[in-house]
Parts: structure tokens; C-alpha cells; sequence
């Protein structure tokens, strides 16, 4: 491809000599220069009206890809005609041998109706002695620019060798600022230029307040958002309710108390809570639910000594920015527990929560916690080891193994593990157990019904899954917007 300038120049010089380029197509060819660099330069200068620029369009025939090896090796019935002996034939299967079988049964079909060849089942000879091959003949006028009969058209056009495509072109005149050699327009104005004293003489580029600005690029989902919908559609596969979580600020009673967490507890402590200067308490809470709590807290009941503290309604009125979804599901619960008959249900939330840890690696001060919760009669811990087996099974986890711990509002509690195969040990995915007689029952929940629970962050499967060590690149202000745009599908074991 010849230089841009030097293309450039050539057409401004024929402009010069004679006047006007009628076909810049007929110009490329005379000159060796590629049309469509031709077109790109001629619409620069009929941009900057050195030139005048009229397009040309015609519809023209051009070979398909098998009339272009037609053209050049010759038609398939020619050299089948080519490979029967002239004296005594040739066997069919041998004849076939000799040939691909689509090129041999387009070769059989085109030379029958030629009446070049006699095709037997078991011999194939010659009619005549010669022919002549005018398919490529055809194709080879075509190819040239040359005007062939309608009917040779409409044959090689049924046997799809050529199609028709629109050409297009430009007729070329001088323009109103026309000249041998384009000025070089300026579009910033320097301290050197008045220095110099060349303002006197430049030409500026002019703005064109007309021109669309670019496309803004389409909207990229965050990984953790890929990973959240993933896992929200294992809840609803699995039968579960989604709960409403946009609620950020709780009460510390539906954060902490109806969790029958006590108030001398060190996450209730504001180097682990993120407490409300304003509005700093609570308006209302429910009041016989709110005396049951506090009879448990201080005296116990239903098999508990409760903490034996005096317990402080001040405490429980705080606003607090939650610290767990779990706020959310103790609203949730005791909904549930006022409507009768009671009614089994699987609830689950996915959402931001706040603590008041200081950022490291793998800490930050908001993240994402998953829930789930199944309340019914009966339940054991037997019952919540099968749904946990169930549902990490369909986030890819299968080798799962539990550990018993210690939880302010859960007895059993039993903290999971999975095998990670990369790693090649045991890490710890979530934490479980079976919400306590201390918090169902002052919710009204009858004697028979219990409640099972589990409980995830968001970051670490989606950390493992697309491979970041460290959580300030996938959640917060320092996040590389190359890496949303680019992340893959989220793709769990399911």
C-alpha cells in the first residue's frame, strides 16, 4: 500500500494537469494504488474543501470464492471431461476415485447437460472429442470488468459463482481551496506561536460543535453482583423467600436483644459497632415483645437462667448501623410468629452490613453477608447439616465438614468448612446452628417449632473465584474499573 502522502499528492497533481478524476476506481488501477486508501484520502480533502467530491455507485458481478478457484484451476465438468480416456471409457468407480464427491456429482450433473460425456453405472466415455471449457471463460471475462449475456448471468449466478455486490466510488473536481499541498490547520494556540510571531499566519482547525460526541460504553456487572445473583438463584431453587434488607440502620434491640445477645457484650462495644449520633435512638418498639425480652435477658425461662442482669431499655433503643442480616431475619421471624396456625418457611437475604473493624486485605468496614433460615416443626441439627450439604453442593463445594463453636444466639452451633482443592486444605466458608429457645419463644413461636440458620460473607467466594487477594480490589473506592468490564461470567458448581 503506497504512502498516504504520496497518494495524496498524486491525485492533487492529476486535479492540477486535468482538471477533473472521473472513476477513482480506474485512477487506483492505472496507478497501482489501493482504491479504498484512494476514497479514505479523497473524503479528507473534500473535508477541507481542497477537493469536490461526487460518489459513484453501480452495482457490479463478482466471483464467489468457488467461481474464483474456477477461474483460476478450470470448471469441475472440464476436468472430468479431461480424465476419460478418448478411446474406450473409463470405469465409473475408478472415475470417481479421481475426485471429491461433491465436485464429481457437479461435474456429472454440468456435463450431461453438455452432452459431453455418456454416464453409465459402470462406464463413463466421451460424446465428443474436445470441448471447451466456457464456464472459466465466463468467469475470467467477468473478473476482467467485461459485459457477458444475460443468460451466461443467470447460469453462473444458479450455480452461486458470482454475486452481485454495490461498488462505489468518487468522481473528483478541484475545490474551493484547492491547492498542491495541504495546509496544516491548528487547533491549540501556544505561547510559542505569538512568541514567534507566527499567529499572523495560521489557519485553525474549526470546531464542529455539530459532531457526536463518542458512544458511552454499555453497563459491566460488578463481580460481586455476578456472584449475588448466582447465589440468590440457588435460594429460590431451593424454595426460599427473599427477605426485604433495606433496612441499614436497626435498633441495637432487633440488632442485638431479640437475638437474646446480652448488653454487656463486646460486639455491642463501639470499637466493633457503628453507632447513630442522629437520630441516635429508636422511636418505638413493640412493647410486649419488648417485656418478654427483657424478662429473658434477666430472669431466663423456657429451660434458660436468662443473664441475670438488670437490663437497660436505653441500650436497646441505640440505633446502630447492622452489624448482621440477622436483624433482618429476627423482624422477619417474629412476624411470622404472630400469624396463625403457623405456617413452615424458608427465608433468605443477601446484603450490606457494617462493622467497625480496621481495613486490612481481607477486612473492610462494609461487606455483604448471605442468610439463610428455615423455620419449622421438628427441626434438628441433622436437618440443618442436609440443607447445608444441599446447599453448598450447588455452589461447588461437596467435600464439606463442621466444627462446633459458640454463638450468642444459636445452640448447637457449628461452624463449616470445605476443602479448597488450590489451597489444598480446610477453610472456613460460613458459620451455623439452631436459633435458641431464648429467642423463639418470646417471639410466640409454639414449644414444637425451631429454627435453623447459616450465614456467609459475599466477598470471600467471589475473592476465591476470580482469584484476588485482596478485598480493596473488588469492593470500595480503590476498585480498577478495567477489571468490572472485563471479569468473566460467574459460573458456580451447579
Amino acid at each position: 500500500m503506497a504512502e498516504k502522502a504520496i497518494v495524496e499528492k498524486a491525485i492533487l497533481e492529476q486535479l492540477e494537469s486535468k482538471e477533473e478524476i472521473s472513476n477513482s476506481g480506474d485512477f487506483a488501477t492505472c496507478n497501482g494504488y489501493d482504491h479504498e486508501e484512494i476514497k479514505n484520502i479523497t473524503r479528507s480533502l473534500h473535508g477541507f474543501q481542497l477537493v469536490d467530491a461526487q460518489e459513484i455507485k453501480k452495482e457490479i458481478w463478482e466471483l464467489t470464492n468457488e467461481g474464483k478457484t474456477y477461474a483460476e484451476n478450470g470448471s469441475p465438468e472440464f476436468h472430468l471431461f479431461l480424465a476419460v480416456p478418448p478411446e474406450g471409457g473409463i470405469s465409473t468407480d475408478i472415475l470417481k476415485k479421481k475426485f471429491d464427491n461433491k465436485v464429481y456429482n457437479i461435474a456429472c450433473i454440468a456435463a450431461k447437460k453438455n452432452e459431453w460425456l455418456e454416464l453409465g453405472k459402470e462406464q463413463v466415455s466421451r460424446k465428443v472429442q474436445s470441448v471447451e471449457d466456457s464456464v472459466r471463460d465466463l468467469l475470467l471475462q467477468i473478473k476482467d470488468g467485461k459485459i457477458i449475456s444475460s443468460k451466461d448471468i443467470k447460469e453462473l449466478k444458479r450455480r452461486k459463482l458470482i454475486e452481485l455486490k454495490t461498488w462505489n466510488g468518487y468522481s473528483i473536481r478541484k475545490g474551493p481551496k484547492f491547492s498542491l499541498e495541504r495546509k496544516k490547520l491548528v487547533s491549540v494556540f501556544t505561547r510559542e506561536h505569538l512568541l514567534r510571531g507566527e499567529w499572523k499566519n495560521l489557519e485553525f482547525k474549526k470546531y464542529n460543535f455539530d459532531a457526536n460526541a463518542l458512544p458511552p460504553s454499555g453497563g459491566h456487572l460488578h463481580p460481586l453482583l455476578k456472584v449475588r445473583e448466582r447465589i440468590r438463584n440457588i435460594f429460590i431453587t431451593m424454595g426460599f423467600k427473599e427477605m426485604q434488607t433495606n433496612n441499614y440502620v436497626e435498633s441495637s434491640f432487633w440488632n442485638f436483644d431479640a437475638l437474646f445477645q446480652p448488653q454487656q457484650h463486646p460486639a455491642r462495644d463501639s470499637h466493633d459497632t457503628f453507632f447513630l449520633e442522629a437520630p441516635s435512638t429508636t422511636l418505638s418498639l413493640p412493647e410486649s415483645y419488648l417485656d418478654k425480652v427483657k424478662h429473658v435477658h434477666e430472669s431466663g425461662g423456657y429451660g434458660s437462667r436468662g443473664y441475670q442482669y438488670e437490663w437497660k431499655r436505653e441500650e436497646a433503643e441505640k440505633n446502630v448501623f447492622r452489624t448482621h442480616t440477622t436483624a433482618v431475619t429476627a423482624r422477619v421471624l417474629y412476624s411470622l410468629a404472630q400469624q396463625r396456625p403457623f405456617t413452615p418457611q424458608r427465608y433468605f437475604s443477601i446484603d450490606r452490613v457494617f462493622r467497625n473493624e480496621a481495613v486490612d486485605r481481607t477486612h473492610l468496614a462494609e461487606f455483604h453477608q448471605i442468610e439463610g433460615v428455615i423455620c419449622d416443626r421438628g427441626l434438628t441439627l441433622a436437618d440443618l447439616m442436609q440443607v447445608l450439604q444441599d446447599f453448598f453442593k450447588k455452589m461447588g463445594m461437596s467435600n464439606l465438614k463442621f466444627k462446633a463453636t459458640c454463638n450468642p444466639y444459636t445452640e448447637p452451633s457449628m461452624e463449616i468448612y470445605s476443602y479448597h482443592e488450590g489451597l489444598k486444605k480446610w477453610v472456613e466458608i460460613g458459620n451455623s446452628g439452631m436459633f435458641r429457645p431464648e429467642m423463639l419463644r418470646p417471639m410466640g413461636f409454639p414449644e414444637d417449632v425451631t429454627a435453623i440458620a447459616w450465614g456467609l460473607s459475599l466477598e470471600r467466594p467471589t475473592m476465591i473465584l476470580y482469584g484476588i487477594d485482596n478485598i480493596r480490589d473488588l469492593f470500595g473506592p480503590k476498585v480498577d474499573l478495567s477489571l468490572i468490564k472485563r471479569n468473566p461470567i460467574c459460573k458456580l458448581g451447579m
